[in-house]
Order: structure tokens, then C-alpha cells, then sequence
């Protein structure tokens, strides 16, 4: 997902991401939906979560590290 429509999702929920990379701001915004902040974490690997917005850049990320 583009960099800029994570910042138009953060600011909707009234999450400031100044200076943020774009893993901290869809943690930010996980936890200001009061969902697990797991995007880019090992839990990948054993997530059920597949109607996740965050899924396939997820699985991105750790396919790279």
C-alpha cells in the first residue's frame, strides 16, 4: 500500500505520523484501531488474519528480512 493513503488512513483516526517509516504508521494505526500491532513481527508466520488490511505488504516485509 502507498505510503500516502496509510497517512490518509492514520490521519482519519487522528494518528500523527510525522517522522514515522511506514511500518511505525500502520502499527500506530493498528493500535488506534485496538488491534494487535503486529505488521511486519513474526506473527506472519502463524497469522489468520486474512481480510487484514495490512496482509499482503506485511507478507512483503518479512519475505524480504
Amino acid at each position: 500500500m502507498h505510503i500516502n493513503v496509510i497517512r490518509k488512513f492514520a490521519k482519519q483516526m487522528n494518528v500523527n505520523t510525522f517522522r514515522m517509516n511506514k511500518t511505525d504508521m500502520i502499527r500506530s494505526v493498528q493500535r488506534a484501531e485496538n488491534t494487535f500491532d503486529c505488521f511486519a513481527t513474526e506473527r506472519v508466520e502463524s497469522c489468520n488474519e486474512h481480510a487484514c488490511l495490512w496482509r499482503e505488504d506485511c507478507i512483503s516485509v518479512n519475505n524480504k528480512q
